[in-house]
């Protein structure tokens, strides 16, 4: 299982602490109303940038309290209150709402921060992210919950907005307060090692059947194949296994799927009408076609036989998360899977011909980039290959399971609440998607 960070683990203490009553609000002048100081709301204090021509006005206004900077695309505008009655262990729910006048990346530019302390002193230097805005009609809410690391004692909130771009922030109100722990999310997902030789289309089928077989005995929620089942080790070509999807292979492995109760992503040659893919499928637990990805980045040795790349990164809602899958060649393109991890996606099952062998000889080899591809993107990472092992890795880059030179499934139980912080950065899954700046991201769209 992955472990988990001591700053923000959603569950992670379920049942430790009792909820408190709704009356035990930890935030002070909650809705802004009382004044204070400078023509801010008592109780609160703006953080002002090193460069304090950067910031932001801050001042009370009818409804809350107003954010904005004229003329100035690129300021901040933060403020911050102290809270006190922090207990270690303790879940709290944090809840904040604005109006949003002319932003246009609501995303990047409107953020809850909640820092915990112990002793006066951050114990993660940044803090974590409150989920949100969502948008109603012209307002936005963010909501969250977390449950305070042991060793806290207090917690900071601010609420902040960065590059406004011309728009405007009206905070209406933020709100902290004791509740009970949310569930984790536990699930077990798989990834099979198998590589057929001297075999047939219709006994490859029949040996990855079994491999899903396996993977139901286990309990697995969810299992990966890997790519072109029915090609490998078999003296057909591309063109000889293709088949429709929904076809033959995918009612024996939906059969499978549906005995097992189990999801399963499994490689195919697909063909539609006159045209051939690399595709692969998402099954899921009735054994019925929930989803299919064509490859799309296509080696020579794939272009060269006829096969046509696909054009699209859909993202699958399974019955425990949110799913994507890529095939082989695709992990040499990082914008693959930034695509998937930019549509929600919290796995990335990958089937694969090709390799993950561990680093030699000071070169980088496939271990190593799919670590890397899971780490950059804040998601599961479970590929399933023919040279190398097949793997289960977590967002942080670590290697769960691993085939290790065998063969057979290979699994581990995550928790897909879990939001462990990376160093000095904080949980990358929150903060990546913020301080994208895809404007200046031009000459990734340019035709080679």
């Amino acid at each position: 299982m992955a472990t988990l960070g001591a700053l923000v683990v959603l569950g992670a203490v379920a049942g430790v602490v009792a909820a408190a009553e709704p009356g035990d609000e930890l935030v002070q002048n909650a809705d802004f109303g009382q004044a204070g100081e400078g023509g801010l709301p008592a109780e609160w204090k703006a953080l002002i940038p090193t460069w304090a021509k950067a910031a932001c006005t801050l001042r009370r206004a009818e409804g809350g309290l107003l954010a904005d900077a004229p003329g100035r695309p690129f300021a901040v505008g933060v403020v911050a209150q102290e809270l006190r009655g922090i207990k270690g262990g303790q879940a709290y729910a944090v809840e904040a709402a604005c109006e949003l006048r002319g932003i246009p990346s609501p995303l990047r530019s409107v953020l809850v921060r909640l820092m915990w302390t112990a002793k006066g002193s951050p114990v993660h230097p940044a803090g974590v992210y409150v989920r949100g805005p969502v948008a109603e009609g012209g307002d936005a809410r963010f909501r969250d919950a977390f449950v305070a690391p042991r060793e806290a004692d207090g917690a900071t909130l601010s609420l902040e907005v960065k590059w406004p771009q011309g728009g405007s922030v009206l905070w209406k109100r933020a709100s902290v307060r004791p509740t009970t722990p949310p569930p984790p999310r536990k699930v077990k997902i798989g990834t099979v090692y198998l590589r057929p030789k001297n075999s047939t289309p219709e006994a490859n089928l029949k040996a990855w059947c079994d491999q899903v077989d396996a993977a139901g005995k286990l309990g697995l929620d969810a299992v990966c194949l890997s790519e072109a089942i029915t090609m490998v080790g078999t003296a057909k070509n591309a063109a000889e296994v293709g088949e429709p999807i929904p076809g033959p292979s995918t009612k024996a492995l939906g059969d499978a799927a549906r005995r097992n109760r189990i999801w399963v992503v499994a490689g195919l040659m697909e063909v539609e009408g006159d045209t051939l893919y690399n595709t692969a499928v998402l099954l899921d637990r009735e054994g019925r076609l929930a989803g299919k990805y064509r490859k799309v980045h296509l080696p020579r040795e794939e272009w060269l036989k006829g096969i046509t790349p696909g054009g699209e990164y859909p993202v699958f809602k399974t019955d425990f998360g949110t799913v994507a899958i890529q095939i082989c060649y695709d992990w040499f393109f990082p914008e693959a899977a930034a695509a998937f991890a930019l549509r929600g996606a919290e796995i990335l099952f990958a089937p694969t011909w090709g390799t993950t062998f561990p680093d030699a000889e000071g070169r980088v080899e496939g271990e190593t980039v799919f670590r890397v591809r899971a780490r950059d993107n804040g998601l599961y990472l479970v590929p399933s290959v023919y040279d190398g092992n097949s793997l289960v890795i977590d967002p942080m880059g670590r290697i769960l399971a691993s085939s290790k030179g065998q063969s057979g499934v290979f699994w581990s139980e995550v928790d897909l609440a879990a939001r462990e912080p990376l160093w000095w950065v904080g949980h990358w899954g929150s903060i990546g998607p913020r301080d994208r700046m895809p404007g200046t991201y031009g000459p990734l769209l340019a035709e080679p």
